[in-house]
């Protein structure tokens, strides 16, 4: 289990994580169903980069506007292309991005109302700051093959170009290494619901024991 330091205020935290096209959303997404509050950390990161967000004048300033849209929001494709091709442009964006979306995150985690937070962090494997704040590690898993048909069919990307991303996460063994818990997403989805409610049930009953 990874604990963070206490505090009166600080709730029961979920970190839940998972590789592109492992269906991580539709895990929160049941999570929340049941009560839970979610701090999704893609959600801040696509406020923080959308026209007037908070990281767009650095991300601007440091390379320019051929990575904004015409309304003035990061152009996903034009940046995934750069990073891709220039893996530095990654790490130069990543150090902008990833304080920001920390703070915001821990920020939405003190002020989560629910009785657990699900903190949704797909590189929380990589990140040991976001595994420090986490009480437990929930991974949603299923095999690679799956999570590149998955990714075909909702984004259209090129496998060669799945493969990149996948290639630039964690790798499933290393996820699962540091998983409390586990959530199979290879099956139906009355069978990913009923381990959601089964997690539900205890994070209730961790969260009730440590306060």
């Amino acid at each position: 289990m990874h604990l963070v330091k206490s505090s009166a205020r600080r709730p029961f935290v979920v970190g839940l994580t998972g590789g592109i096209g492992s269906g991580k959303s539709a895990v929160a997404n049941h999570f929340v169903a049941q009560g839970a509050s979610l701090v999704d950390t893609d959600a801040i990161a696509h406020a923080l980069t959308a026209a007037g967000g908070a990281a767009i004048p650095a991300i601007r300033d440091h390379f320019g506007m051929s990575v904004l849209a015409a309304d003035g929001s990061l152009d996903r494709a034009a940046m995934r292309s750069l990073a891709f091709s220039h893996p530095e442009a990654r790490k130069q964006l990543e150090a902008i991005l990833h304080p920001l979306i920390r703070d915001e995150s821990a920020r939405q985690c003190l002020a989560a109302q629910g009785p657990y937070v699900i903190l949704a962090v797909p590189l929380l494997v990589e990140s040991g700051t976001y595994r420090e704040r986490c009480d437990r590690v929930c991974v949603v898993d299923c095999p690679e093959a799956l999570q590149i048909e998955r990714v075909k069919a909702r984004s259209g990307l090129a496998e060669a170009q799945i493969r990149a991303i996948m290639a630039a996460q964690a790798s499933r063994a290393a996820r699962l290494a540091v998983a409390d818990d586990v959530v199979d997403n290879d099956g139906t989805l009355d069978q990913l619901r009923v381990q959601v409610e089964r997690l539900h049930r205890r994070y209730i009953d961790l969260a009730g024991k440590r306060t």
